[in-house]
């Protein structure tokens, strides 16, 4: 399915949000014990979080930043009101607000050329994380489903850059990027199980400037997806029809999270990381965090389940 149909398609213009200069801004996650929104910086290493008042931030101070000490694909919030990160060496757990780091599960020890990248809770509390070589080799990666008790589970190999992942709001279907592959994926999902199966096309996107990354899914279906190098988010119905585009004054937004205390703002985060000195003095908020207002509300944050005791203390 092609998913670029003659229906009308809505224009939406993003602003700013969080002023930053992030190399690699990904993972956005509202947190909503917190009234916040998390963050990450994935090659610097740093967990940051904020909480967006409606106004555009520019203060740094208003973003709290924690060097975890290695790369950080993602952050998701824990049922226990702590965090779990997908960082270089496997999943970790730390408190709320990025303290105590400590081992969950090792992923690709073996493997120090690969790092975590793009990670997602599914709506019974398992981790979904992918990995992806420091210089995206062809097919060097692997999505892996983590459980609250630390086991892992290889569910998808021969990955080049595992990024968004998603589900619809009946739990039945899983949506997944591996950006080269220039599509976004769906999958059948057996919640009870943590099962999928049936790998398809959900929408063809070889023709739309950039490459999809990050994604974000609303309560009617749609599906959100952040086209690095091509300055937009596009909405895609569950019928894989274009419905909306936001467009964005910076080249390369990562990937989304709708938030806010009703989960109608839209965040996208971006980045700088590979622009030349011409390109970020035309796109100076290269970086930064953007929102929007798009009339759809995301579907609630999903955490992850873990117990405490299956936790190895490591501190990074």
């Amino acid at each position: 399915m092609s998913g670029e149909s003659a229906a009308a398609v809505r224009h939406i213009v993003a602003e700013l949000a969080v002023h930053m200069t992030c190399e690699l801004g990904e993972g956005p996650r509202w947190d909503p014990s917190q009234d916040r929104l998390l963050f990450v910086d994935i090659i610097d290493g740093h967990l940051h979080s904020t909480r967006p008042d409606g106004s555009s931030i520019s203060d740094p101070d208003a973003v709290t930043t924690v060097d975890v000490g290695q790369s950080l694909g993602a952050v998701n919030p824990a049922v226990d009101g702590g965090l779990v990160l997908a960082m270089r060496d496997g999943i970790f757990l730390s408190d709320a607000d990025g303290s105590s780091i400590r081992l969950l599960a090792p992923i690709e020890e073996e493997l120090p050329t690969n790092r975590m990248n793009d990670a997602a809770c599914d709506s019974q509390g398992r981790l979904w994380a992918g990995t992806t070589s420091y210089r995206a080799e062809l097919e060097a990666g692997t999505l892996y489903r983590i459980d609250p008790d630390g086991s892992v589970v290889p569910v998808l190999a021969d990955l080049t850059i595992s990024n968004g992942l998603g589900w619809s709001p009946d739990g039945r279907r899983m949506y997944y990027v591996d950006s080269p592959t220039r599509r976004v994926d769906v999958m059948d999902f057996d919640g009870e199980h943590g099962a999928i199966r049936d790998r398809r096309c959900f929408v063809d996107v070889a023709e739309v400037p950039g490459v999809p990354d990050g994604m974000a899914i609303d309560d009617d279906g749609g599906v959100w997806v952040a086209f690095w190098g091509g300055a937009q988010v596009r909405r895609y119905s569950q019928e894989g029809v274009l419905t909306a585009i936001v467009e964005l004054p910076v080249p390369q937004p990562t990937s989304c999270a709708f938030g806010g205390p009703d989960r109608q703002v839209l965040y996208i985060t971006s980045a700088r990381a590979g622009l030349s000195q011409g390109e970020i003095d035309a796109a100076p908020l290269s970086g930064s965090i953007f929102r929007c207002q798009p009339g759809y509300r995301g579907l609630p944050t999903n955490y992850f389940g873990q117990s405490s005791t299956a936790c190895r203390t490591r501190q990074t």
